[in-house]
């Protein structure tokens, strides 16, 4: 079995839930959506067994993997997920949730982009929500939604820098829905991958 992955690397998880938390990133190619704002290089990728995966991973000391994209769902099946859980890692997804998600992800971020009705199709719980959010953007009624442990809106940032009227606009936003709560992309701010 193979995957085409963009990249593989380590870090903390810069926002939402699991913020600051230790995370091995596997960026997986393709995606099935055209995001304006979109600043990640998904396009490119090398075919990788999973064993070869588990070579470049197993260097790292965390337990935890995200999936991420583009839109991992296109490429990720549970018999993937199977390996990796085989070999003693928990396993999240950051989708944008248009597509279902395989049943062994331990923890599930989805930040929908369009169409929000078909998203509660697709995914029925999730562990998070998460909204990318720029000035004009309105929230979808939460009973659209997935069901979730958490909301969040998330300030859509310029390049790698904060966009200070985006984040007014999500304070704003948060202070009329208080079921919301602000997640900013502290990668981007403290410039760690």
């Amino acid at each position: 079995m193979k995957l085409t992955v963009n990249e593989i690397f380590y870090s903390l998880q810069g926002e939402g839930g699991r913020s600051g938390e230790a995370s091995i990133f596997i960026r997986l190619t393709k995606c099935n959506l055209a995001c304006s704002f979109c600043d990640t290089d998904f396009a490119d990728g090398n075919d990788m067994t999973l064993e070869e995966i588990l070579d470049v991973i197993k260097e790292f000391s965390c337990k935890w993997i995200i999936w991420t994209g583009g839109e991992p769902t296109i490429q990720l099946r549970d018999e993937h997920l199977a390996f990796f859980r085989d070999h003693g890692y928990k396993q999240a997804i950051e989708t944008n949730g248009t597509r279902p998600v395989p049943s062994l992800i331990d923890y599930i971020t989805c930040s929908p982009k369009q169409k929000y009705e078909s998203i509660k199709l697709r995914i029925p719980k999730v562990n998070e929500i998460r909204m990318p959010i720029a000035v004009g953007d309105e929230i979808p009624d939460i009973s659209v939604l997935p069901p979730a442990d958490n909301y969040f809106l998330s300030p859509i940032f310029d390049a790698d820098k904060i966009n200070i009227e985006n984040v007014n606009h999500c304070v704003e936003l948060i202070k009329q829905y208080p079921e919301w709560r602000l997640s900013l992309q502290i990668h981007k701010l403290i410039h760690i991958e």
